[in-house]
């Protein structure tokens, strides 16, 4: 038996990365599961590479706009009859921008898709799950909503939105057994991250990337959706209202440098 049979999901980011590394990892523990992407050529592969393709529908959706939101819990709902987790993955990091170029549309179009979208997705799925009387609404956050030095201004505040997001939602939805938890991921490659592993790979220095933390690596998708299903399952029943850092460590101390270790 899967931690998941019965149950149904909605993965947004889903195209490529964690959101494709969760859908995949739900599908395995027995989920239904409605996957969604702004980019409809990495959903397309995200389903191409599935192996349960009977219980996966996907549909491309912009994760910061109220109706696309609402469209896709009501093709959960419409597709397999309910709705138990949601997991509010979709983002985009802005780049290496800095304060004195961060306009002011740059930083609102971060917000929007990376806090905008978790609070649609509870606003909209939150609901059905008061009305069973359970279920798990999952956000990704960051460690660069938890210590400064991992992101830019935009991105920092978004991921931190989100936290306090999580917070604060487990307490509006107090008494209603719906769970309300944020993942923060430390350095992980996925599509997001992509130019900064280029980089590291085009100067040969790619043995640099995560050594800022204990485990001394940087970490995969796979560890991420880990995470995920953790807090989507039972096993996390009396998990709520926290922010769950999967960094290697990174978040617990400040960096150091080790003398005499590259």
């Amino acid at each position: 038996m899967g931690r998941l049979d019965g149950r149904t999901a909605i993965v947004t980011g889903a195209g490529s990365g964690i959101g494709r590394a969760t859908t995949h990892l739900f599908l395995k523990e027995g989920a239904n599961v409605v996957a969604s992407d702004i980019n409809a050529d990495g959903l397309n592969e995200t389903v191409s590479l599935a192996d349960a393709e009977d219980r996966l529908v996907s549909q491309p959706a912009d994760a910061g706009k109220e109706a696309d939101v609402a469209a896709l819990v009501d093709l959960a709902l419409s597709t397999f009859d309910g709705l138990d987790v949601t997991y509010a993955n979709a983002g985009v990091s802005g780049g290496a921008i800095g304060l004195a170029d961060t306009t002011p549309d740059q930083f609102m179009e971060i917000m929007r898709i990376n806090t905008l979208g978790p609070f649609l997705m509870a606003q909209k799925a939150s609901p059905h799950m008061v009305k069973q009387g359970k279920g798990s609404l999952i956000m990704t956050a960051s460690v660069a909503g938890l210590r400064s030095n991992a992101g830019g201004p935009a991105y920092a505040a978004s991921k931190a939105g989100v936290i306090s997001l999580a917070q604060t939602l487990s307490y509006q939805l107090y008494n209603t057994g719906v769970r309300v938890n944020a993942i923060c991921p430390g350095l992980i490659e996925t599509g997001m991250t992509k130019p900064i592993f280029d980089i590291a790979r085009d100067r040969g220095s790619e043995h640099k990337l995560g050594q800022l933390n204990p485990l001394r690596r940087y970490g995969v998708p796979e560890e991420i959706a880990g995470a995920a299903l953790f807090l989507a399952s039972d096993d996390s029943s009396y998990v709520n209202g926290q922010a769950l850092p999967v960094c290697g460590g990174l978040s617990a101390g400040h960096p150091f440098a080790t003398p005499g270790k590259a």
